[in-house]
């Protein structure tokens, strides 16, 4: 009986996959049967914005899904008070049991299901499209291409979050599915990989207009890179760095700042971001009207934006405040879920021009309560009113990769600090105001340099959903948990060795036990 309702509910993540239309502007349409879907060039395309569709879901690029296992916890953001979105991540009280709990559709559970259906949908695509009469062969590749780099970065994030897994990449019968065992990560990698090399072969190196929200080849670069810095093939992992900087269309900006104007969201340092639209609804409205937790609803900004009733910290301010905001056309009209930790801002350095963008602890000459964080926050209440922003979600952008570069030049052999620090001497001197400042870091040994990556990357991509990742590829996660100081939680007293992964939740054992086949304790959490 558990077997027949998750064939019934992968069966109904299909039909409903491919129920999206553009990857600006979707608005519903007939569910369209898969055994008639890919008749034309358009279906085929119509399918992919089906699965972009998917992406955008809460509970991977849409809310709090991968930031919350990905930046929640650890010494970046913290939420103003405790909530049960992020305790479990932000407190480390998670387990089996508590990786089940869904609140608003954003549980370990709900992030599991939703990459797993994204493979779902891009295997049945690669299978139906590939070879069909009824679709052009540049259509064919373009959309081959497009789904084999989506199943490879969505098997790239169930392997940074859950190590060894299930995994497949044919049209496989439900059944089958649902009894799957784990496979040892270094298969999927290599599987990943080869994705990731015919995606980067056969996607174009830009797109314009309504396509623009669509992932290029330099996407899919970024992510073979950071899988060869994963491996210490820091040689391939230059490479593929130098290739994205020397090739790629992108540029830095000068100004940090303009890298998140909302008014130019597509400008030449961001490598791939989601496009959003205000007022789409989904398939959960019925359930809470508004909110449209499964459609393209953005909610992330919400997440930044103070909420009034939190601010300012004088009560007998917050008319004045609100006045003051009403001249700006703007409300705090957020949660207040995703602040600057304590950490964070007690420690960002002070003539650092990031700061205001990332620590904002008054507004208007107001004293605030939280500190936030301003490059991720839109206030404007015409344009981007609350858990219905249109802002775009920032994925992949060009600085990581210079930052990426200096790091693999300083640890590859024969690599030199000073070299390294080169690559990222833009990145420092727009942050900087003097040369001086900017190149501090010169002259360092390789292990001090090593350091300085550890804070450049934490100062310029703070929140963007790399640090708990980049923490366990350098082997200092939970030193860096424990040691850090947090206004909310107390992660440091509950993290444990083994939350480097997370658990495959408690019901997906119940309906497959074979998921404890190669590992009875569950990474960890059944010890």
């Amino acid at each position: 009986m558990k077997t027949n309702k998750l064939i019934f509910c992968l069966f109904l993540t299909i039909i409903t996959c491919f129920s999206c239309d553009s990857f600006l502007e979707e608005e519903p349409r007939d569910i369209i049967s898969p055994d008639n879907f890919f008749a034309s060039d358009a279906d085929a395309k119509q399918g992919m914005t089906g699965i972009y569709s998917l992406l955008k879901n809460n509970s991977i690029y849409g809310q709090a899904g991968l930031d919350n296992w990905y930046d929640n916890g650890v010494d970046i953001i913290e939420p103003n008070r405790p909530h049960p979105i992020f305790e479990v991540m932000g407190n480390y009280t998670l387990s089996e049991v508590t990786a089940d709990l869904s609140n608003q559709l954003m549980s370990v559970s709900d992030t599991w299901q939703n990459l797993y259906r994204v493979i779902l949908n891009c295997n049945t695509i690669i299978e139906r499209v590939s070879g069909n009469g009824a679709i052009s062969e540049d259509v064919q590749t373009d959309v081959i291409a497009d789904a084999r780099f989506i199943r490879g970065m969505a098997y790239w994030h169930i392997t940074n979050l859950w190590g060894d897994a299930p995994f497949y990449t044919e049209v496989l019968p439900l059944e089958e599915i649902a009894s799957l065992e784990r496979t040892d990560q270094a298969t999927i990698i290599a599987s990943v990989l080869d994705d990731l090399t015919f995606a980067q072969s056969n996607l174009p190196s830009s797109f314009q207009n309504e396509d623009r929200g669509r992932a290029s080849r330099w996407a899919a670069a970024i992510i073979e890179a950071k899988i060869h810095m994963k491996a210490k093939d820091w040689q391939a992992g230059l490479d593929k760095c130098l290739e994205i900087i020397n090739q790629s269309p992108h540029s830095l900006l000068s100004n940090y700042e303009d890298v998140f104007d909302p008014n130019n969201e597509y400008n030449e340092e961001i490598i791939w971001s989601l496009d959003f639209a205000r007022n789409i609804t989904g398939m959960f409205e019925p359930a809470f009207p508004g909110r449209a937790f499964a459609g393209n609803n953005y909610w992330r900004p919400s997440l930044f934006n103070p909420r009034i009733r939190d601010e300012p910290a004088n009560a007998d301010d917050r008319d004045p405040l609100r006045a003051a905001l009403a001249a700006n056309g703007e409300e705090f009209n957020g949660t207040g879920l995703q602040i600057a930790s304590k950490d964070f801002a007690e420690n960002f350095p002070m003539n650092d021009l990031r700061r205001p963008l990332n620590i904002m602890d008054s507004y208007e000459g107001f004293q605030l309560n939280n500190t936030y964080m301003p490059k991720f926050m839109n206030l404007d209440f015409g344009t981007s009113p609350r858990f219905n922003h249109g802002d775009n979600r920032l994925v992949f952008r060009l600085a990581d990769v210079f930052l990426m570069a200096a790091e693999c030049e300083n640890e590859r052999p024969g690599g030199n600090p000073n070299t390294a620090f080169e690559y990222i001497r833009g990145i420092r001197e727009r942050a900087y105001e003097t040369q001086e400042e900017a190149e501090a870091i010169l002259g360092l040994s390789q292990q001090e340099f090593r350091e300085a990556i550890y804070d450049e990357r934490k100062w310029e991509l703070a929140a963007e959903a790399h640090r708990r990742y980049d923490l366990i590829r350098w082997g200092i996660y939970i030193d860096v948990v424990r040691n850090a100081e947090f206004k909310t939680y107390t992660p440091g007293e509950n993290i444990r060795d083994f939350h480097v992964l997370l658990p495959i939740p408690l019901n997906e054992i119940l309906l497959n036990p074979n998921l404890l086949e190669s590992d009875p304790t569950n990474n960890g959490y059944r010890n």
